[in-house]
């Protein structure tokens, strides 16, 4: 489709994030340089027709390439996504999939969460030389290191590793997608978080940062820049904690501008804050479903065990 120079990012939503999404590809499309493309595929998590029709709508697709990806259920069942105890959706997990369900012939993707804005020309990034690291990554605005009193890997001592590791963020990732396959990290981050779980407050970071350990290479801090801080010009801004369509939003002020101008040129132009009632009914949603799938679970390992018993 294009002449120009392509890069490849991935973010993954269901409905309720989706207008997130919608001003994070705006932002993009409105920074991106006419010398490259983006094509931006969007593995999408029980998207309906129209609100995939209101995302195209909204973009200009002269400059970025929207492409919906579904994962297959072998993919799914060959890489059983964890239940952990968070009240974070299971669709966090969709990213470590990423390198079995791009084509083959590419070899380098950014993967960026949908709560984010791109204020830079972000082919910065995509030239970066990984040096032999499996990804690129920007060390956490909060938490520093392993050892971090409140945040970081909790069990470090168990583990092994050092308290003085950096940490990162897991908001950008570049990776290297035949570095990923070969040292089979979705697998091991998978089985870390499983036998870890009490331990991973965030549980794809938690395994992430454990597995990658010294494995991946730090960018600069304006790549991944939190919006509680106050840099007055970030790269990339991550609205982390409260998002900007909340009510209740905490962040710096001038970010929240930032979003809604971009926002204001999408199909979701009309958003009305939504109030700390409903953040919670969403985050309760979530928990309740996970508890459905635990027992669904227990169910299932009960019955296997009666029926071997009775073989």
């Amino acid at each position: 489709m294009y002449k120009r120079k392509i890069y490849h990012i991935v973010a993954t939503s269901d409905e309720y994030y989706m207008v997130l999404l919608a001003a994070l590809i705006k932002s993009l499309e409105q920074t991106v340089n006419a010398d490259i493309g983006i094509c931006f595929h969007i593995i999408e998590v029980n998207l309906s027709v129209e609100v995939k029709l209101k995302m195209e709508q909204s973009i200009d697709a002269e400059k970025i390439d929207i492409r919906w990806v579904k994962l297959s259920n072998s993919l799914l069942n060959q890489f059983k996504l964890p239940l952990d105890w968070s009240s974070y959706p299971q669709n966090i997990y969709m990213r470590l999939l990423i390198p079995y369900i791009l084509d083959a012939a590419i070899k380098r993707v950014l993967y960026l969460d949908v709560d984010m804005v791109v204020l830079n020309n972000i082919a910065e990034v995509f030239e970066t030389d990984l040096g032999g690291a499996i990804i690129a990554a920007v060390k956490d605005q909060r938490v520093s290191s392993f050892g971090h009193s409140w945040g970081g890997i909790k069990n470090y001592k168990m583990l092994g590793l050092s308290p003085d590791l950096p940490y990162f963020n897991t908001g950008l990732l570049l990776i290297d997608i035949d570095g990923w396959r070969s040292f089979e990290v979705t697998k091991k981050v998978f089985e870390c978080i499983s036998k870890n779980k009490k331990y991973a407050n965030y549980p794809d970071q938690y395994g992430l940062n454990v597995v990658l350990a010294q494995k991946w290479k730090s960018l600069d801090p304006r790549w991944n820049y939190f919006s509680c801080g106050d840099h007055s010009s970030p790269f990339i801004v991550h609205f982390v904690g409260r998002k900007p369509i909340f009510s209740a939003y905490n962040g710096n002020s001038h970010y929240k501008q930032l979003f809604f101008g971009y926002l204001k040129d999408t199909q979701w132009y009309d958003l009305v804050a939504i109030s700390e009632l409903d953040r919670y009914k969403q985050k309760l949603s979530i928990i309740l479903s996970k508890l459905v799938q635990i027992t669904q679970k227990l169910k299932q390992v009960c019955y296997d065990k009666k029926s071997t018993r009775e073989t």
